[in-house]
């Protein structure tokens, strides 16, 4: 999948929006401005894209040792953060998008009952 694949996906969800907080590299995409995906946008012109996905601690070590392509969160908490690298072609689309399904999920049920409720 390319950025804009991935960009449009991340959009169609629920109360999502994007934003650079940080720097102009940064596209960062939020739920009710809570965090869920973080793509470099560098990376990506050069072929090396990948996206910072939120992710449960157990299951992001499974991730991490059974595909190359999913490491530590960079510049993130290695322990409830993944780098998913998608240029190497070792992820399918449907996992990239669970992937992104379940950081978003992990983002929305670490919000407080008002928050949550919001998204009904």
């Amino acid at each position: 999948m390319n950025i804009e694949q991935l960009r449009t996906y991340c959009l169609a969800k629920k109360a999502v929006t994007e934003d650079f907080p940080f720097d102009q590299d940064t596209l960062v995409f939020k739920v009710l401005g809570k965090m869920f995906a973080l793509f470099p946008l560098e990376k990506w012109e050069k072929g090396e894209g990948y996206v910072n996905l939120k992710c449960d601690p157990d299951y992001a070590l499974e991730l991490r040792e059974e595909y190359d392509s999913i490491k530590p969160g960079w510049h993130m908490s290695k322990t409830h953060w993944n780098s998913v690298h998608t240029s190497s072609g070792e992820l399918s689309p449907k996992l990239v998008c669970e992937l992104i399904d379940h950081s978003y999920d992990m983002v929305v049920k670490g919000m407080t009952k008002k928050m949550r409720e919001k998204l009904q």
